[in-house]
């Protein structure tokens, strides 16, 4: 993924005012069945707007919005405070309805994480994660086993009788990942999951998501305001306008080996991230 100075971004021929950034093709977990536009779609949504209130007080969130993330694909979504950025993750989870358009994940199982882990403070890290096997079905008699095995999944093997206010911050998240994972999704929408997080302890997080998506084929959509985050983590970024939220700007992230956050490469593409969301920041504001 390294750029030289000469290289400009280009737009694809699928989308206006698109860019990828140039490299190799995607190796590790971006390589599971090659490109994107070679799988099927996990997500959909066609000209989804999305408006509270009525009359002089109606608040338009989301505008025309169309995206598609395919199965394995790794999508993050930045944008302005109040772009509608969670409103999208809200609507693609089922817990809202769009005021107009379609969202469709195919009947795929999602899981949702915000950025507080909300777990149930009276009841150890493994209750809270059987929880969500017992929502999602499973007997009791499986569910001990497989409360286990999330928590390994997810590096808190032995922890699981440990209640939240015995853990780290990163622990609680890693708590709540595993309680996710426990509802067997196929998509992982992720609000800011790490925003409230150490850039050390969010930087160990990142290499333990990148593992799971690898190891259980994920797809995730996942919402942040950190623009190397974005850069570090994705396969592709979008970027939405501020409010009402519409996509102005795509880019494709082609992967080079493991990135880290403090690559030359991903410092690269958050600067032009950077430049690309203060100038749609300055247009707003003006």
């Amino acid at each position: 993924m390294r750029l030289s100075n000469d290289e400009q971004v280009t737009p694809p021929v699928d989308r206006p005012g698109a860019s990828a950034l140039p490299g190799p093709a995607l190796a590790g977990r971006a390589g599971l069945a090659g490109r994107a536009a070679d799988r099927a779609i996990a997500v959909r949504l066609t000209e989804v707007s999305k408006a509270y209130g009525a009359g002089l007080s109606r608040l338009l969130a989301l505008d025309a919005v169309s995206l598609t993330v395919a199965d394995g694909e790794f999508v993050c979504i930045i944008g302005a405070s109040g772009c509608g950025k969670s409103t999208l993750l809200n609507l693609a989870a089922g817990l809202d309805k769009p005021t107009s358009g379609q969202v469709d994940t195919g009947g795929r199982r999602v899981g949702l994480m915000f950025q507080e882990p909300a777990l149930f403070p009276w009841l150890t890290a493994g209750r809270n994660v059987e929880l969500a096997l017992r929502a999602r079905g499973v007997p009791r008699s499986q569910r001990p086993a497989m409360t286990a095995e999330l928590l390994d999944t997810v590096r808190l093997g032995g922890f699981g009788d440990k209640r939240p206010h015995e853990l780290s911050g990163g622990m609680r998240q890693r708590v709540a990942m595993a309680r996710a994972l426990a509802l067997d999704a196929d998509v992982l929408l992720m609000d800011e999951p790490f925003g409230a997080l150490d850039a050390m302890t969010r930087d160990l997080l990142h290499d333990e998501l990148e593992r799971i998506c690898a190891e259980r084929t994920l797809t995730v959509l996942f919402v942040t305001h950190n623009v190397r985050e974005a850069a570090r983590l994705g396969d592709r970024v979008i970027l939405l306008s501020s409010r009402p939220g519409r996509v102005i700007e795509e880019y494709t992230l082609p992967r080079q080996g493991q990135r880290r956050i403090d690559s030359p490469e991903v410092s690269e593409v958050a600067a032009r991230l950077t430049d690309r969301l203060r100038e749609e920041v300055g247009r707003h504001g003006h």
